[in-house]
């Protein structure tokens, strides 16, 4: 969704009933507007409807302050719809938490300075002061916040008020080894994404590639999800494996993890940016 597009995208769910897929889309032809995607699912066992829309808004006859009111008030109301709508020229605002390791915050800034998101990054933010060069060096803000369980209270306001200030609407934990806690996370429900190895929950802990070395597993993968309070339990965006064997050594397989870890986020990531992403429940659509 770039910014030159002059789009709207249209991401609901609702009650599975007839006509609801006719009824969305006659109220944007009526509008003269041009449909240039439509993915639709069908949650068969729990009867829910869920779909994704993209037009064009050069002709449509509905001011763009006024398209979600009339939405509401002719479709959302009648079918219960739960929906966000969201404009091509509004970029996502995103900041990067991250604490000692580097590779997943190295690949998230590329691609930002390389133009392939349409996103603003204001800023970094860290318990360590060790990825302040790597920020600077993209010409990005980077605030240190040193967290105790004395301060960490303290802190998360701080981090909250900064992000504020930035107008922020979604982070990204690129590695941030802390667990953010629930009042933290209620500000941006389904707005805060994470990464780690899809070891879990069978090799937890500050070693889980030596432990699954010691075990001679034979795939390794990484994982992303969206932050709920509960710890690495939200819903999953996007997962990916690759193949070991017993001749990888765990530095092998710390570096094969660390390149699915940055793959993943960053798929997950442009998903999100890209408005493509319906969390529904502890579980998400995700439309191609």
């Amino acid at each position: 969704m770039r910014g030159n597009d002059n789009t709207a995208v249209l991401l609901m769910h609702c009650p599975d009933k007839p006509g609801i897929l006719a009824v969305v889309t006659e109220f944007i032809n009526q509008h003269k507007g041009n449909i240039l995607y439509l993915d639709q699912y069908v949650n068969r066992e729990e009867g829910v409807f869920f779909m994704r829309v993209k037009w064009q808004l050069e002709e449509f006859q509905i001011p763009k302050e006024k398209i979600g009111e009339y939405f509401e008030t002719l479709i959302a109301t009648r079918f219960n719809v739960i929906f966000r709508l969201y404009f091509s020229d509004t970029k996502p605002r995103m900041a990067i938490f991250v604490s000692k390791m580097s590779h997943c915050l190295y690949d998230l800034l590329a691609r930002y300075a390389a133009g392939e998101w349409h996103v603003e990054i204001p800023l970094v933010i860290s318990n360590h002061p060790n990825m302040e060069e790597v920020a600077k060096r993209f010409g990005i803000e980077y605030h240190y916040f040193p967290i105790t369980k004395e301060n960490k209270a303290e802190q998360e306001a701080k981090q909250l008020e900064l992000m504020k200030k930035h107008k922020i609407t979604f982070c990204v934990l690129a590695r941030y080894m802390q667990v953010l806690s629930a009042d933290f996370i209620q500000h941006y429900p389904d707005r805060i994404i994470n990464i780690h190895h899809s070891f879990l929950p069978a090799f937890a802990g500050a070693k889980p590639y030596h432990a699954a070395h010691d075990r001679g597993v034979k795939i390794i993968g990484a994982t992303s999800h969206y932050v709920t309070s509960d710890l690495d339990a939200g819903p999953i965006i996007d997962q990916d494996v690759t193949h070991i064997s017993h001749k990888d050594t765990v530095e092998e397989l710390i570096k094969k993890g660390r390149d699915l870890e940055k793959i993943v986020l960053s798929h997950a990531v442009e998903k999100h940016i890209e408005r493509k992403i319906l969390a529904y429940k502890n579980r998400t659509v995700v439309f191609q």
